[in-house]
């Protein structure tokens, strides 16, 4: 029988500089194995799983995925195979913010999933037992009791934060140098930071970023004039949000639109099966 669930829950104040919220997925697959679409958001993801596990897709070879993982900042689709029963407890973090959080470097992999050699993956044993039990919320309390701790032990860096949330609030609508003015300090300093934090640069990010407002408004309103879009979020004009749309999801708006359209009719959601809208 297919069940899907998705819950989403608040981080407390002390982590919201940090972590966009914890969320927990259930999705059945069925006895053969089944390819599903994640797409680019503005967001990276912790990524615990548990179940009959999943892979990705990387040159036509499946690769088996720890739990947990990284699902870096995308700029493309990346394909993930799962069977059975997948449950996965996520951690939304800021790009800039989750290889601080966790004193990694964010030197990203071919696919943008990054594997973990670090101390939170010793929660995967806890987190099991709780799901397995569908504890749901008492694990991620363990979730988020760890990332406080994790959190009081490191310094936020406030041109950091202050360029995301100039980011965050223009939707990814902003130039770089406004970018780092809102940060107080120099588009040459601000890129140094953010690369070296997120492993992109200001600009790929607020591409990422846009693209995700304009595919979220497409998924739940198909029908939205895509030049009314590109005029809302400070496209050129409708071919140049065209082009950048296909940049990332390898399809045209129009096209997704359409695709959105027969999805929601299904009442299927396999495009944000990892990172929901």
């Amino acid at each position: 029988m297919f069940s899907n669930i998705h819950q989403e829950f608040e981080v407390p104040e002390g982590l919201r500089d940090t972590i966009k919220c914890f969320w927990y997925n259930r999705r059945d697959y069925g006895e053969k194995q089944s390819g599903f679409t994640v797409m680019p958001d503005g967001y990276a993801e912790i990524i615990f799983h548990f179940g009959s596990g999943c892979s990705i897709a990387h040159q036509g070879i499946l690769q088996d995925l720890p739990s947990p993982f990284i699902m870096g900042l995308l700029n493309q689709p990346a394909l993930f195979h799962a069977q059975n029963q997948l449950e996965i407890i996520g951690i939304r973090c800021f790009p800039w913010t989750v290889f601080d959080l966790l004193g990694l470097s964010s030197e990203k992999t071919e696919n943008g999933v990054h594997t973990l050699e670090h101390p939170v993956a010793k929660l995967q044993a806890v987190l099991n037992d709780l799901v397995s039990q569908r504890k749901i919320e008492e694990a991620v309390s363990q979730v988020e009791q760890y990332f406080l701790k994790l959190h009081s032990l490191i310094t936020i860096d406030s041109l950091l934060f202050k360029a995301g949330a100039a980011m965050r609030k223009n939707n990814g609508a902003i130039p770089v140098n406004q970018v780092a003015d809102s940060a107080h300090t120099t588009v040459r300093t601000l890129e140094r930071k953010f690369k070296k934090s997120s492993g992109h640069t200001v600009k790929d990010v607020s591409g990422i970023m846009r693209f995700e407002q304009i595919r979220n408004r497409l998924w739940h309103v198909p029908e939205t004039s895509i030049a009314a879009l590109a005029q809302e979020f400070g496209y050129t004009d409708q071919s140049h949000l065209s082009r950048e749309f296909k940049r990332y999801s390898g399809t045209t708006p129009a096209v997704f639109a359409r695709e959105a359209q027969k999805r929601k009719q299904a009442i299927s959601n396999d495009f944000v099966a990892f990172v929901q809208a």
